[in-house]
Parts: structure tokens; C-alpha cells; sequence
């Protein structure tokens, strides 16, 4: 993991349980455009709750991407999110050099849950305060087995990965990218997996938190499936909207709204932890990315129920790219499933 000033950029490779996305951007002014872009989706089982079950289905995959985009691109940025990483945000003393350090080092012995040892550690400091003589400092742990074994995975299929970070900063970073972040409004980035759901929360313009909920949109898959009696390809495609005339409305969107409540209710605990532990009395906006962005009704039962307005993410808003330049796929209409990807992408080497 890495947070410091950076000088090129490397390609974005985001793994999810339900696909890989392999994007690649270039420096345009003081902005970006997209160079190349490809997606594969992978059959279900072979990623499950963050756990690899197929390593050598998911190697020969980044390796079919990396055919498609450059068979030259060896250096990646990657992201990591779930249970094997935390993040935490300190208030401390403020120190500067090997003292700040050994202080956070210190602070985060007394607050993670597993043994610092077994642990890879790194910080920012997101502010100080002098007037307080405070600093605030965002803290990242990741297990070393699941770094490793992650890493490992990348490796062996033939790539060099120069920055591990976490899906949820690259979310952020490919917010700022492509919207101007409003210090008055309280914004959560919540990014739908398939198995995972990465809450990111925004407060006084700055970030404030992340928080990771156990759950995704696989319970929604599987109820269209056997509502409808499709297989995973057809489920697939409902669920990203490109079966309209086939099934019946009214229905898919009773589904997924039955199939979505317990989605919902690790949503609204995390939403509470963040007002608790941030002051906050309110959540002015949503921002929606993830394959659950595309789905169907999805959006409106999460505005409806959570009683907070939903904007769909669109991570391409200001980065230019030549539509010629891909013919198997709109990258507009899928746009929120590039999130991670994007802000992969644009960190600076």
C-alpha cells in the first residue's frame, strides 16, 4: 500500500467475484484518457466470499485481458477490500519523522484485531492541527497471508504489481477524478459487488471512513435465477438490464425489492455506525457504482427505502476516450463497474 506522490501510472486491475476489469489510462492536460479497457465476466463459484477457489480459471482470465489490451503491460495497480483489510482513522499528538511514526505504529498495536506481526501497515496524515497541536492520521492494515497470497496471484500471472491499495480509496480517487466534492454535503460512495458491498464515506470534503458490509447482490442473483428459471448467463444479462421484453417487470422488480432486505439492512447498520462515530445527522447523497448499479429497479428501492437520494456513479465523466476504439462494448452502459478500475488506473507510480 502507498500513499505518496507519484510520477506515472500504471494499469488498473480489479478483481471482483463477478468479474475482472483491466483498465489503462494516459495523462491528457491536467486530466485522462482511457487507452484501453476490458472486461471479463467469471462463471459463479469461482471467486466466493473473497475466498480464490479456481486460481488457475482466474490467472488464465487476467491473462486473456492483458492479450486484449497490451501483451507488453506488466506493471499493475490492484486493490484489495473485505475482511483481510482495516482501515482507521487516529487523532493523535502530532510528531513529525521516525517519531510520527513509531507513534502510529504504536496506536495501531492497541487497535487492530490481529497481531500487528501478522500485518502489513501503512498511514497518511491527513491533517494537522495547529492550534491543537493534533494531527489526523488515516491508518491501513492489511494480513499478511492475504496479501500475499493475492499478490502471489498476480505475479504468477505474469504481471508486477507496484501498488497494493484498497478498493474503497480507489473509489474515492476515482470520484475526485470526475466530480468536484462539495465540503457542505455528507456522501457516501457505495460500491455493489457481488458479495461485498464498500461504503466510503465523505464529510467536510474530506474522506471520513470506510466500511465494508458482508453481503452483496448475489442474494438478488440468485432469486431472479430461479424466479425465472434462468441459468447464470441469462441471469446475468437480466441483471444488467438487457432483458426488459423477455421477463416480466413487475415481477423482476418484486424480486428484486424481496430479494434486497437484508442488502438493505447491512447498509442502514453501517450508515448508523458512520453518524454515531462522525457526529453526522445526516446523509445528503448516494453514489452508486458496482455491477448493483446496473440492476434493474435497484437504485430506486435503495433511494425509497434508505430515504436518501441515489446518483449513479459514472467514473468516465471526465476522462475522454475514442467510442471507435471499442467495438464489443458501450463502456458508458457499463460505466459503474469500472469505479475500482479507474481510480486503480490514475494513481501515480
Amino acid at each position: 500500500m502507498a500513499f505518496g506522490k507519484r510520477v506515472k501510472l500504471a494499469a488498473g486491475l480489479d478483481i471482483g467475484a463477478n468479474s475482472i476489469k483491466l483498465v489503462k489510462l494516459a495523462r491528457k492536460g491536467s486530466g485522462y484518457s482511457l487507452k484501453a479497457l476490458a472486461i471479463k465476466e467469471l462463471p459463479m463459484g469461482v471467486i466466493n466470499a473473497e475466498e480464490i477457489k479456481d486460481r488457475d480459471a482466474v490467472i488464465f482470465d487476467i491473462q486473456s485481458l492483458v492479450d486484449q489490451t497490451d501483451p507488453k503491460l506488466k506493471d499493475v495497480v490492484v486493490g484489495i477490500s473485505g475482511h483481510g483489510v482495516i482501515t482507521d482513522k487516529l487523532i493523535m499528538d502530532r510528531k513529525t519523522g521516525t517519531e510520527a511514526e513509531q507513534a502510529i505504529l504504536f496506536e495501531a498495536e492497541q487497535r487492530a484485531p490481529f497481531d500487528v506481526e501478522d500485518v502489513t501497515l501503512d498511514y497518511h496524515i491527513i491533517k494537522e492541527d495547529v492550534e491543537t497541536n493534533k494531527m489526523e492520521v488515516l491508518m491501513v492494515a492489511a494480513r499478511n497471508e492475504f496479501l500475499k497470497n493475492y499478490i502471489d496471484l498476480i505475479i504468477d500471472a505474469g504481471l508486477k504489481p507496484v501498488i497494493v491499495d484498497t478498493d474503497a480509496f480507489a473509489i474515492l480517487n476515482a470520484y475526485d477524478v470526475n466530480y468536484d466534492i462539495d465540503p457542505s454535503r455528507i456522501i457516501a460512495l457505495i460500491d455493489l459487488g457481488l458479495d461485498n458491498t464498500t461504503m466510503t464515506f465523505i464529510k467536510d470534503g474530506l474522506y471520513h471512513s470506510t466500511r465494508d458490509v458482508s453481503n452483496g447482490t448475489r442474494l438478488i442473483f440468485d432469486a431472479v435465477s430461479k424466479e425465472f428459471r434462468l441459468n447464470q448467463e441469462l441471469t446475468a444479462k437480466s441483471l444488467r438490464g438487457e432483458m426488459d421484453s423477455s421477463i416480466d417487470q413487475d415481477m423482476f422488480k418484486a424480486t428484486v425489492v424481496t430479494a434486497s432486505e437484508e442488502l438493505i439492512a447491512g447498509l442502514e447498520v453501517a450508515m448508523s455506525y458512520f453518524k454515531s462515530s462522525s457526529g453526522a445527522d445526516r446523509l445528503d447523497l448516494i453514489v452508486l457504482s458496482g455491477g448493483g448499479a446496473l440492476i434493474p429497479f435497484l437504485p430506486e428501492v435503495l433511494q425509497m427505502k434508505l430515504s436518501i437520494p441515489v446518483e449513479i456513479f459514472n467514473p468516465l465523466r471526465n476522462i475522454e476516450y475514442d467510442p471507435d476504439m471499442f467495438v464489443e462494448f458501450q463502456p458508458e452502459k457499463v460505466a459503474p463497474l469500472l469505479a475500482v478500475a479507474i481510480g486503480l488506473a490514475a494513481r501515480r507510480v
